[in-house]
């Protein structure tokens, strides 16, 4: 595999160390975590979903985390009084810290456990001051809008 030295974007930037700093986690050959599985939808225009097979687990042995712009799932199986004796067990139940990257602007709405899969809804709330906005062009035979210019100082002969 190869690898990229981002010294030299690091030295030329301002604000984007975030990015060279997801950029060098994706290129560092760490394996992800395949438990649980999950899907990512888009519900909307500005609307998510995240889904994740949580088959087992009820609402006390999960937590839900949102920081900054990372969003953290953990499950953790409370301890049962008495645990039954399994001749095969095929359905894990084993404690899992699932982390996804947010973009800016993006909110955890709301979460729900629902027939073993536990849905996170989010949403991108772009700020008005960042929503893209049309500028008039003003006419040049139109002379309502235009600014009178003060007459420029005279320069004294020398």
């Amino acid at each position: 595999m190869r690898t990229f030295d981002l010294a030299p974007l690091y030295r030329s930037t301002i604000g984007f160390d975030r990015l060279f700093s997801l950029l060098d986690q994706s290129a560092g050959g760490e394996s992800t975590p395949s438990y649980p599985p999950y899907n990512i939808e888009r519900t909307g225009e500005n609307a998510y979903r995240i889904s994740i097979a949580v088959a087992g687990f009820t609402d006390q042995d999960l937590s839900i985390e949102a920081r900054e712009q990372t969003l953290t799932v953990r499950g953790d199986k409370l301890a049962e009084q008495a645990k039954p004796e399994f001749l095969y067990q095929g359905i894990a139940a084993r404690a899992f810290e699932r982390r996804f990257q947010l973009a800016d602007h993006v909110v955890v709405q709301g979460a729900r456990l629902e027939h073993g899969l536990l849905h996170i809804d989010l949403v991108r709330q772009i700020p008005e001051a960042m929503k893209p906005r049309t500028i008039p062009i003003a006419n040049t035979g139109d002379t309502s809008k235009t600014i009178d210019a003060a007459p420029a100082p005279e320069r004294a002969a020398a």
